[in-house]
């Protein structure tokens, strides 16, 4: 089992693709779940994926934890991120995709890594 954990900001991830998310925003987050489950099942990857806000119809997954900010609003699943950075005292083993500055500014000040979202979009693929 991989000892590094992903922190993934759902909405960067599903924003490096202009494919019209924008017009199914659940659709987009169903499918960023599905893909992100194929990538977990293939490398045994621990990942949780963060949204803005609860997904609604809920979104639900037996190998990846979907969590969400505690209250929508900018910057909120950022914001889940840092939190749960601050509450491991193993943050140096956290992976943070994301294309945000700020968050990944907070994050590597954590001793997280930071992975682009872009690039990891491109892992997905290959997958």
């Amino acid at each position: 089992m991989a000892s590094e954990r992903w922190l993934i900001d759902a909405m960067n991830v599903i924003g490096t693709r202009p494919d019209g998310w924008w017009t199914d925003r659940h659709g987009a987050m169903v499918r960023l779940v599905d893909e992100l489950e194929r990538w977990v099942a293939a490398t045994g990857e621990h990942v949780t994926v963060v949204f803005e806000r609860p997904p609604s119809p809920p979104i639900s997954s037996p190998i990846i934890e979907i969590a969400h900010a505690p209250r929508p609003g900018r910057n909120s699943a950022d914001d889940e991120i840092v939190r749960r950075l601050r509450a491991d005292a193993r943050a140096a083993r956290f992976r943070v995709v994301t294309s945000d500055h700020a968050l990944a500014d907070q994050a590597r000040l954590l001793d997280a890594t930071v992975v682009p979202a872009e690039s990891f979009r491109r892992r997905l693929d290959e997958t």
